[in-house]
């Protein structure tokens, strides 16, 4: 049995063996020099170590080449060279894959893994500077130049060496994972790259770090650097048991709190009394019992209120549930306007606010009179207004509204091109609301308002989805009875809303969208109808807004036919 094939039975024979190991690093010789002062040496590439001289560390063996390089080190009895590369991805080994510097070592006997690889101490002797490749197959030799650190200690690197051992101490006091004999063992080590290389390799996991110290052949520019390393390690310790002290302080007063406020339940039950959380928890069930709420929306309030009694008044979660809640309460569910089907009131209001327009003013008192035979069976019908701007397309839904007794709400769908803002937002995401569908059904206070939804012809379409298919739920009258909000995630019923939708032009509404409507067009006024509405609406009105008397102003025919003729283009 070779020595590469050697397996320990067990922890004590494993133990002996790695004492063995170490002594017998002691007593490989270093190489001997050429009559350059250059050594050649087998070369091992290093990827995840970095070994620094005067250190004993573990390294595993992979390749086959370095086994062999291993081994012929082993069988002359001399030490090798330990190269870290520059990107330990590459396999291929070429010299500008490698750190200039390296450190002769001296390796022990191999030893077989658990996991198939080969395990072997070695011990770090000097640093060496690659001078050339000599060699590449069957494995890498190379030719060095060691490098000796001779330097005589004055009052400056003393000065530097006790700072740095000062700022260690303070690094071992608050790591717990750093040995105290590590400590102990820098106190007394006299050479200051000897004692930056200790230093670094206790603190620095960062595998560039330690090599960028490697790199650094000056001693007293080394250790510089092993005292920059240890500020910044204690800067990143402090800053971490700050962070776990006041988490492990906010997570004992959670717990704290729990706990008074178990024992406070209990008092004030022994004493009779009521917890004020209990006490809006019981408020919220009695008025979700008594606002008439459909079965679906109260089985999923009181959830949602049993939610909130377990968890504790101060947990995040519980704004979230009550602003869910709040909305569910305030939506008017049941609440609706008794419509005035009077046709010939309905008819009086139209004229009155309105000069023209029959063909729309005939189409609402039809669907009045229809009503007015069966006020609970009828549908309710979705027209669009379809004219250029200033045709009276807005004004007349709110006569509208005003003729049938109801609440008139309106809406601007131009630019709109998130599907969130007509269906709602999802609860997991911050800040998440209702669409503005339901926004405006909560303002309007009923179940049945006027709704104008102004300019439909100019909704938007991108990445967030597209409202127009949002508003087919909405205007489909065999599905508005069970809208569903992605907020409230409960139906709604918006079939009893009277939708008006405007719009300038009906060729950008998509196809799907006005098959659900009723088109009515609202042609521009001719010069006479002009200066009716001028006549009869637009003068008395700013006299008003002005304050005037109609005594003091006057309008001619021909000036308003001039204004009409000259100044205003418009269709409206």
């Amino acid at each position: 049995m070779t020595d590469h094939q050697w397996i320990p039975n067990n922890e004590d024979e494993f133990t002996g063996t790695i004492r063995s190991q170490t002594e017998e690093l002691y007593r490989i010789k270093d190489l001997p020099l050429d009559d350059k002062g250059l050594i050649e040496a087998p070369v091992i590439p290093l990827k995840d170590v970095v070994i620094y001289p005067q250190m004993v560390s573990p390294i595993f063996v992979w390749s086959d080449s370095t086994l062999l390089a291993i081994d012929d080190a082993n069988q002359s009895g001399h030490t090798l060279v330990g190269l870290n590369q520059i990107n330990p991805k590459l396999e291929e080994l070429k010299e500008n894959n490698f750190y200039n510097i390296g450190v002769e070592l001296a390796v022990g006997r191999m030893l077989n893994m658990p996991d198939g690889s080969r395990s072997s101490l070695v011990q770090g002797r000097r640093r060496v500077q690659l001078v050339e490749i000599t060699q590449d197959k069957p494995y890498m030799k190379a030719l060095f130049q060691p490098i000796y650190e001779d330097i005589s200690i004055d009052h400056q690197i003393e000065a530097t060496m006790r700072n740095t051992l000062e700022l260690f101490q303070e690094c071992v006091d608050l790591d717990r994972t750093i040995p105290e004999e590590a400590y102990f063992y820098a106190l007394n080590i006299e050479e200051p790259g000897w004692l930056a290389d200790m230093i670094v390799m206790s603190i620095s996991h960062d595998i560039k770090d330690r090599v960028k110290l490697l790199q650094i052949l000056d001693p007293v520019q080394r250790l510089d650097s092993a005292a920059e390393l240890l500020a910044q390690e204690i800067e990143v310790i402090e800053l971490e048991n700050e962070i776990h002290t006041r988490t492990q302080s906010e997570v004992d007063q959670t717990q704290r709190e729990y706990y008074l406020r178990e024992q406070l339940k209990v008092i004030q039950t022994e004493l009779g009394d009521n917890d004020p959380w209990i006490t809006e928890i019981n408020e919220l069930k009695t008025r979700i019992e008594s606002v008439g709420l459909p079965e679906e929306a109260e089985l999923r309030a009181l959830k949602e209120v049993n939610r909130l009694a377990m968890m504790p008044p101060v947990s995040p979660e519980v704004g979230i549930i009550r602003t869910y809640l709040d909305w569910i309460l305030e939506l008017p569910w049941s609440r609706y306007t008794d419509d005035n089907l009077d046709v010939v009131h309905a008819e009086n209001v139209l004229e009155k606010n309105h000069f023209g327009l029959p063909k729309a003013k005939e189409r609402i008192l039809e669907y009045i009179a229809v009503k007015s035979l069966h006020p609970e069976k009828t549908r309710q019908p979705i027209l669009c207004f379809v004219g250029p701007p200033g045709t009276g397309k807005t004004s007349l839904g709110r006569s509208i509204a005003e003729a049938l007794g109801r609440k008139f709400v309106r809406i601007s769908l131009g630019g709109i091109r998130d599907e969130a803002e007509i269906r709602g937002h999802r609860r997991t995401y911050i800040g998440a609301l209702p669409g503005r569908i339901l926004q405006t059904i909560k303002r309007a206070g009923y179940s049945n308002p006027l709704f104008m939804l102004d300019e439909i012809d100019k909704l938007g379409l991108d990445y967030r989805g597209d409202p127009a298919s949002a508003l087919l739920e909405v205007l489909d009258p065999e599905q508005n009875f069970s809208f569903s909000d992605n907020y409230l995630e409960i139906s709604f019923d918006v079939s009893r809303v009277m939708f008006i939708t405007t719009a300038n032009t009906d060729a950008t509404i998509p196809p799907a969208l006005l098959d659900r409507m009723e088109i009515i067009e609202f042609p521009g006024y001719i010069e006479e109808e002009k200066i009716e509405i001028a006549q009869r609406f637009l003068i008395p009105k700013q006299i008003e807004e002005n304050g005037l008397q109609e005594s003091e102003i006057r309008f001619s025919i021909s000036a308003l036919q001039r204004m009409i003729r000259e100044y205003t283009y418009e269709a409206g």
